[in-house]
């Protein structure tokens, strides 16, 4: 079976025939990862509830924790109202990025105006 054409042909693809996926963790909004889909991509990961992406640099499909064990659930689909984005809600297990760490934007940060994590607040008494 192939991707439902109602759906195909509201993707606007790259010229290599994909699209850009926004990965989120479904319950707290973390943006997790940015992945690459094609038509069979997306028919693969509708069906099978796991996340399903196209891999750039292997030329071929993966399916996110088929080796790590790092598993994406998939609880929400959607696309852009473009059409040029799609957007996973996922249930995250284990580590998102391929480094071990839980999202890919966790270790090179170029601005933050928030504050850290883990640093003290402001002293409300003050």
């Amino acid at each position: 079976m192939a991707l439902d054409p109602k759906i195909a042909e509201r993707l606007k693809r790259t010229p290599d025939g994909l699209v850009p996926a926004i990965v989120q963790q479904h319950d707290t909004g973390e943006v997790l990862m940015l992945a690459w889909m094609d038509d069979e991509a997306l028919h693969r990961t509708l069906t099978t509830g796991r996340a399903t992406y196209w891999s750039r640099s292997r030329g071929e499909y993966w399916v996110k924790g088929d080796t790590s064990g790092h598993v994406q659930w998939v609880r929400h689909v959607a696309l852009d109202c473009d059409g040029d984005t799609i957007l996973l809600k996922v249930d995250q297990v284990g580590a998102a990025c391929h480094t071990g760490d839980r999202t890919c934007f966790d270790a090179d940060v170029l601005k933050s105006t928030m504050p850290a994590v883990n640093a003290p607040g402001p002293d409300p008494s003050t």
